[in-house]
């Protein structure tokens, strides 16, 4: 899960190298995941409307579920 985040972080930005994904306590089910850019590539990790964003939040919400988990994605300025 944290992995597949990441490697779409990654393959969005122009600072591949500052991409920084952390896990943070599950709590009952839930993982949150807050991932950091360069401040240079917030807006492409978010999108125009917030759309890259929302497209990462579903398929995230798609492989927890397969799990039997619920994930949150935070996106960190």
């Amino acid at each position: 899960m944290k992995e597949f985040i990441e490697y779409i972080a990654k393959h969005l930005v122009d600072h591949p190298d500052q991409v920084d994904l952390e896990e943070k306590e599950p709590e009952d089910n839930k993982v949150v995941l807050a991932l950091k850019v360069h401040p240079d590539d917030v807006g492409k990790v978010i999108g125009k409307q917030g759309r890259t964003a929302q497209a990462m939040r579903t398929l995230l919400t798609a492989i927890a579920a397969k799990e039997g988990q619920r994930a949150i994605l935070e996106i960190l300025d």
